[in-house]
């Protein structure tokens, strides 16, 4: 739980970690548009890792509620480039794909991708864990009800903490049973739940921890901190920030952020109130 092995390169997570997200895409719902041609995506990726960003996630498919299924192919063409260009000048630094598609995952481990992040836990192409499997590389397996596109139109659970559990459970049990090693779970904060049940859900994130297996938090900028707060997704990094902190003290061993120097701040400060080193 404590560490992950990215194609020989260990990652120690007794101090949290933090991933910095690169979105090359025309419409993620933050930073959509932003980052589209090489020049722009690299110069975010580079500034994200001078800051102490530990993973760089490059995703080419928005997964913002309402959101469509792109083709490989169109995937393919918006990620490759920045991951090669990443390797090139940053030789050392761990890249995860942030895909559903195995074909991507794939070609985006071969040009030097070390985690494979699949919001889908398998459900859109069940090869994508095939791939993680025979690559050997960490897999982030995230919980979201229904699809993008229509994943927040009416999500209801019996008890979102325990039937989230439970499917985690049981995905676990199957990977490991399939040979997986370095297993990291994401809650899917925003994925096919309400406000109060993401709230809900971190409120109890420390029950997660049973698992064995290190947690992925992603609630940066997300809807559930400026819906509450009547804001924009611009004005939420103070309440990043606020939420990040109670991710960490849940047991949360990365964070998955926009705002990189932020979220290190936080994970020093965290880590000075309980004594880690």
């Amino acid at each position: 739980m404590n560490s992950i092995n990215c194609n020989g390169h260990l990652i120690d997570l007794t101090v949290p970690i933090v991933m910095g997200i690169l979105n090359v895409t025309p419409d993620s719902f933050y930073d959509g548009g932003k980052y589209n041609d090489i020049g722009a995506s690299f110069e975010k990726a580079e500034k994200m890792i001078l800051d102490g960003a530990t993973i760089i996630d490059v995703g080419g498919m928005s997964s913002r509620p309402g959101a469509k299924i792109i083709s490989q192919k169109e995937e393919l063409e918006r990620v490759l480039p920045v991951i090669k260009l990443i390797r090139e000048k940053f030789p050392d630094q761990v890249i995860s794909i942030d895909t559903v598609h195995g074909n991507v995952a794939k070609a985006a481990i071969d040009e030097g991708a070390s985690i494979v992040n699949d919001i889908s836990a398998g459900s859109v192409d069940p090869s994508i864990i095939q791939v993680a499997l025979e690559t050997k590389v960490p897999y982030v397996l995230m919980h979201m009800q229904g699809k993008p596109s229509e994943m927040q139109d009416n999500p209801t659970y019996d008890n979102v903490v325990m039937d989230i559990l439970s499917f985690m459970k049981n995905k676990i049990a199957k990977l490991r049973k399939d040979g997986m090693v370095d297993i990291i779970l994401d809650l899917g904060f925003g994925f096919g739940k309400t406000v109060e049940q993401n709230y809900e859900l971190l409120k109890h994130m420390s029950v997660f921890n049973m698992l064995d297996c290190p947690i992925l938090t992603g609630i940066s900028r997300k809807s559930m901190i400026y819906k509450a707060l009547d804001i924009t997704a611009e004005d939420s990094l103070n309440g990043t920030t606020a939420l990040h902190m109670v991710a960490l003290q849940s047991g949360s061993k990365i964070l998955r952020v926009h705002d990189v120097k932020e979220a290190i701040q936080a994970v020093k400060l965290y880590s000075l109130t309980n004594n880690i080193s």
